[in-house]
């Protein structure tokens, strides 16, 4: 077989694995290589911030699929690798061992990274981020001492590392610069719900305050916060966010999106690049959304599956208008949370909550000025998610009172 039928895909994530995955299906008979850097197959990252950490699973388990899986699909699985460049007019890729790959279409599906703090002590055993599977299993580990854990930021990440280490036996303290809980994410008035429900768990919150270093001689042993206190620590999980694999594609010419502008990979709504033949999804992938009108970049396990596949069609040749919802769920203690939605950064939105957060049960909805629904989000309730997404695409104007009566089927807001 040649060459010039091959689809290569750099980055054997979950946007990879999925792209991979669906050319089978779709029908591609031509080669496809999937390149990744680290050792172990293709898996999800959902479970490692929770069902891993909890000790309930073991990493294995988040694996996509087994070895043979890939054999049996005449997938080049190549782990251990690493792409250096990527030559768009020559349509091959460099990998670190000098060799070179052609390609017909490639993907670039290489996901992102951690965001490290860059203070004294950062590098002592005992400080840990939360991305790949081999962290989650040191972490999991780690929690089984039920040490003092200190979370370095209240997002997402952060605060699951929290509840999975406080359901351990774990005291736990969480360092956040902003006013409270995923303010950045959620905004204050719902942010606060979800602080304040950590907090009857047994989480400890220091906001307003960041970490300028991290006390030690052979492992942490404190975090010390803006004003110069120390926090005893056994252990550290730093969840700061996380930053595109862009350097690739910009080395290589692909038009990259700044920091300041959301970051990633410029795409169509087919996820092309600026380049032809060049695509890309997951993490990475900052698309023209046909629904909103702007460009979206989306971090999350939903959007990883959902890229994967329309960029798996796009290199297919068919047509393709990649318009899916950005969606996120989150497990934390007895609390199940599905979210669905964008609102740009900047954006003025009005708050309504359906539902008495006291009870445990709520659905949290953003609506922008002129009404129309923004985002909306159902906690230990469930079912509500298609009716938010229809609200979401239908781009009408709603009544704020019925939103929030309970008595009002959603359909008929």
């Amino acid at each position: 077989m040649a060459d010039a039928e091959q689809i290569v895909i750099v980055g054997a994530s979950l946007a990879g694995a999925t792209a991979a995955e669906a050319l089978r299906k779709g029908g591609w008979s031509g080669g496809i290589v999937l390149i990744g850097s680290e050792q172990a197959l293709p898996y999800e990252r959902p479970p490692l911030s929770k069902g891993v950490l909890l000790g309930k699973e073991q990493t294995e388990s988040a694996q996509l699929h087994d070895q043979q899986w890939y054999d049996d699909n005449s997938i080049d699985l190549r782990l251990g690798a690493t792409v250096t460049a990527i030559d768009p007019s020559a349509h091959t890729v460099t990998l670190d061992d000098g060799s070179h790959v052609s390609y017909s279409k490639l993907l670039i599906a290489t996901g992102s990274r951690v965001r490290k703090l860059d203070v004294p002590g950062a590098d002592l055993p005992g400080v840990h981020y939360l991305r790949t599977a081999e962290e989650s299993q040191a972490l999991t580990d780690a929690y089984a001492a039920k040490a003092r854990v200190v979370v370095v930021g209240a997002g997402w990440i952060g605060l699951e590392a929290a509840s999975a280490a406080r359901e351990r036996g774990c005291e736990v303290t969480v360092v956040e610069p902003q006013s409270t809980a995923l303010a950045g994410v959620l905004g204050e008035e719902v942010g606060e719900l979800f602080a304040e429900f950590h907090r009857q768990h047994g989480v400890q919150f220091r906001f307003g305050t960041g970490v300028e270093g991290f006390e030690g001689t052979d492992k942490v042993t404190g975090v010390r916060v803006e004003g110069g206190e120390v926090i005893p620590a056994d252990l550290v999980v730093v969840g700061v966010g996380v930053q595109p694999n862009t350097e690739l594609a910009e080395e290589a010419g692909i038009e990259v999106a700044t920091r300041e502008n959301g970051s990633g990979i410029i795409a169509g709504a087919d996820l092309q690049s600026s380049v032809a033949d060049v695509y890309a999804a997951g993490d990475v992938v900052r698309w023209d959304h046909p629904l909103f009108g702007r460009f979206v970049r989306v971090e999350h396990w939903q959007n990883a599956k959902d890229t994967g596949k329309s960029a798996a069609k796009a290199m297919l040749g068919q047509d393709v208008a990649h318009d899916a919802i950005p969606f996120f769920f989150t497990d934390q203690f007895d609390l199940g949370m599905e979210y669905a939605g964008d609102i740009p950064r900047g954006t003025s939105y009005q708050v309504v909550l359906r539902g008495d957060p006291k009870s445990g049960a709520y659905v949290a909805f953003w609506l922008s000025d002129d009404h129309t629904v923004l985002a909306g989000m159902h906690v230990n309730t469930w079912g509500a998610i298609d009716a938010v997404q229809n609200l979401i695409r239908s781009g009408k104007e709603v009544d704020p009172a019925r939103l929030a009566d309970t008595s009002v089927d959603l359909a008929d807001v």
